[in-house]
């Protein structure tokens, strides 16, 4: 049985396509607070964040061979974007939002912004082609 996110037991099913969501399944990283899961395909690849409230460790940073499209699931992201890694103007993103960071693009410099039930900052980031760094999970 797998234990979904609300704690309640749902149906293991066995399939090479579909994946379901599982607590245990998500991977503690290097930067404390910060944990994901990794599902690569050929072509594309989908990184789920579980960003605790508060956490630090997102620097400014740009992808030379990736595009990076993200939307935020849970809580709130306070982030620059830009072509240009001099400007320091802040978007705050909410729940539902989406944000596109095309090849070479400047993004991050991040603030983690936690929901009311978990304190937490999810996020789904979809990279292509994927990330040769995640590539393990």
């Amino acid at each position: 049985m797998i234990t979904g996110v609300d704690g309640q037991e749902t149906m293991n099913l066995t399939n090479q396509y579909c994946y379901f969501y599982e607590d245990a399944a998500f991977k503690e990283t290097d930067r404390p607070g910060f944990r994901r899961r990794v599902i690569t395909g050929d072509g594309l690849q989908l990184c789920f964040w579980r960003i605790a409230g508060g956490a630090k460790g997102s620097y400014l940073h740009r992808h030379a061979t990736e595009e990076q499209l993200g939307i935020i699931v849970r809580g709130a992201l306070d982030f620059r974007i830009s072509d240009d890694p001099e400007n320091t103007e802040r978007i705050v993103l909410k729940e539902g939002e989406v944000y596109l960071a095309p090849k070479n693009v400047w993004h991050g410099d991040s603030l983690f912004i936690g929901d009311d039930e978990l304190d937490e900052c999810w996020i789904l980031d979809v990279f292509a082609p994927p990330r040769e760094d995640l590539k393990n999970g």
